[in-house]
This record gives C-alpha cells, sequence and structure tokens, in this order.
C-alpha cells in the first residue's frame, strides 16, 4: 500500500471549537463539522458530515452575509458506562460567509444518514445564460 493510499484511508480526527473570550453559551464540546462544497451552474451545494445528530436539532441561519450551521447531538444515556470509546459526543458549529451571488430565500437543507446537503441557490442575475444571436 502506497503512502497516498494510507493517506487517504486515515480517519480525520473532529476538531474541537476553542472557547472564545467570555461565557460560553452553549455547554459542552462544540466541534467544526468537515464539509464538501460543490458549485454547479445553478447553485452551491454544501455536504456536512453531522453523525448522531437529528432534523430537529440542526439549525441554519443566514444573515448580515454569513450562513451559520449548528446543530446538538444528545448525550449518551447516564445509565451507560464505555469501556472504550474512539468517539465523543458535542455539538457542531459552522459559519461560512455568503455573497449577494446567492438567494438567501431559497436555501433549502436535507439531513439523510447523518450528512447535511444544504443548497444555495445561484441568484438568477449570477446564472450563467446565452445569447442568442439575431
Amino acid at each position: 500500500m502506497t503512502t497516498k493510499e494510507k493517506k487517504e484511508l486515515e480517519v480525520a480526527e473532529k476538531k474541537v471549537i476553542a472557547p472564545t473570550a467570555g461565557e460560553p453559551t452553549r455547554a459542552g464540546v462544540m466541534y467544526t463539522p468537515q464539509v464538501d462544497i460543490i458549485e454547479d451552474p445553478e447553485a452551491i451545494v454544501l455536504f456536512a458530515d453531522l453523525p448522531g445528530v437529528k432534523r430537529d436539532a440542526v439549525g441554519i441561519d443566514v444573515r448580515d452575509g454569513v450562513l451559520t450551521l449548528s446543530a446538538t447531538v444528545e448525550p449518551l444515556p447516564s445509565t451507560w458506562q464505555p469501556m472504550y470509546s474512539e468517539y465523543q459526543v458535542g455539538g457542531y458549529e459552522r459559519r461560512f460567509s455568503v455573497s449577494d451571488r446567492i438567494d438567501a430565500e431559497k436555501i433549502n437543507a436535507k439531513l439523510e444518514n447523518g450528512v447535511l446537503r444544504l443548497v444555495l441557490p445561484k441568484a438568477e442575475a449570477q446564472k450563467p445564460r446565452k445569447v442568442k444571436v439575431g
């Protein structure tokens, strides 16, 4: 197995969001979700990994040119005593700058199997178009 192949098989570690100055507004650990962003002529599509998150625990907010993605995960039952654990429970939060190229009113989202699919449609003026020569 080559070094490149080994690198592709490595599990990425969760990135913990460091507490900032002042009092935190949420209890517990917060992580930065990993994302893939794809652009096509109609929209920008963001895929965010949110393992353990339920649909009603996802928050998506767009204001002042910033899209904020937040999600909470229910803690493990207190009766469970892990013998070994590689997965730490915590919430997720990430912010993205959004330009006026995006039609914020038409943003839609779907959560399936721990992956959030967020579609940010381009504003009509930003979509490519062909001009017919007469």
